[in-house]
């Protein structure tokens, strides 16, 4: 019998969608759950700017309560269980959120800008700078993540269409290879028919694990054992097929360490890039940064206009699977120093000095 304190287990509908809420540092989210972290015993609420944990660790709660009775205590930081009196700014945002997230359709920004009393201009300004994104962004967003929660329980995928508040199915399909990373009949049966090939090499930095769907490459990663690489890409995609790769596939091995040991010098690999709206923003401007230069987090959200967004632009970073294709190798912090990088600082500093040299 399951758990009435815990609101979501991992892979549960809905479980997603708060894990991506964490993961944003979603403060509007406040309220609706409180997540728990198993390996520290606390519990905070969405928007704590403490270190984001592994998500086998973490358990969604529908109130402090919930997660007490659970055994965990409320985080020092965060202070969960305290609610106190939000900004007038603050409430205007959280309001439209709920109010984009309860409508058939997506209101439109005048309805959004009505509702919070506020001018299109300055609700569309002050939106952006709280949540990162603008209220269309966000209306995608909460879409896709009804979409992906919806096609693992309809009947068809067109009722999950519909259910979603898409007007036409012609719309929805446009948009799905980027909003769910496959197609939608393999997202509704939780990824079981993604085929997925790869393959282990080493390069000068290191052991690296190459993946690729039909469409093209989904992750390249660098470790220090390719048995850790392979657990790593397990975890990211669960319920794929995975498939060692054939002769041909050391093709698309070579080119992946050929970019890594000239980082600097245009590659035509096919990409097969997922992630969320914000994380697909964030790595597109990645991607925009010359070949021997560097940004910093705050500058990358400058150039997405979202220059309050810092921090989650720092978790984008950590959550790109396409080491050095996407080049998040090359942000760096405010005052130029190195900053953490997932596949170590060593491996981000050589990287930088091969751009420069190529």
């Amino acid at each position: 019998m399951p758990d009435a304190n815990i609101l979501n287990e991992p892979g549960a509908p809905g479980a997603e969608a708060h894990w991506t809420a964490v993961v944003s540092r979603d403060g509007s989210a406040a309220g609706h759950f409180v997540y728990a972290v198993k390996t520290t015993g606390v519990y905070c609420r969405p928007g704590c700017a403490s270190r984001l944990p592994r998500r086998e660790n973490v358990s969604f709660h529908p109130t402090c309560e919930a997660a007490e009775a659970a055994g965990f205590r409320p985080c020092l930081r965060c202070r969960p269980q305290d609610v106190g009196p939000a900004s007038p700014r603050s409430e205007a945002v959280i309001r439209a959120c709920r109010m984009i997230e309860t409508a058939e359709a997506p209101p439109s920004l005048a309805a959004l800008a009505a509702a919070a009393g506020l001018s299109a201009f300055h609700f569309h300004r002050i939106f952006k700078e709280t949540t990162g994104v603008t209220p269309a962004a966000y209306a995608r967003a909460r879409r896709a993540s009804k979409i992906a929660e919806g096609l693992k329980g309809a009947a068809t995928v067109t009722e999950a269409i519909y259910d979603a508040g898409y007007a036409t199915p012609s719309r929805f399909y446009a948009e799905a290879p980027d909003r769910l990373g496959m197609a939608a009949q393999d997202y509704r049966k939780g990824g079981a028919g993604q085929r997925i090939r790869f393959g282990t090499g080493h390069s000068a930095l290191g052991p690296i694990l190459v993946a690729a769907t039909e469409r093209g490459l989904c992750a390249i990663l660098l470790g220090d054992d390719p048995q850790d690489l392979e657990q790593d890409l397990r975890r990211r995609f669960p319920a794929a097929d995975l498939v060692a790769g054939d002769a041909a596939f050391s093709e698309w091995i070579a080119g992946a360490v050929a970019l890594v040991e000239t980082p600097g010098r245009a590659h035509d690999l096919p990409l097969d890039i997922g992630g969320t709206a914000f994380q697909q923003r964030v790595w597109q401007a990645l991607r925009a940064i010359p070949p021997g230069n560097t940004a910093s987090y705050a500058d990358i959200a400058r150039a997405i206009g979202a220059p309050g967004s810092a921090r989650a632009v720092a978790l984008a970073c950590a959550a790109n699977p396409l080491a050095v294709a996407v080049p998040c190798h090359r942000v760096v912090r405010a005052d130029g120093g190195l900053s953490g990088y997932r596949w170590g600082t060593e491996r981000k500093r050589a990287l930088l000095v091969l751009e420069r040299k190529t």
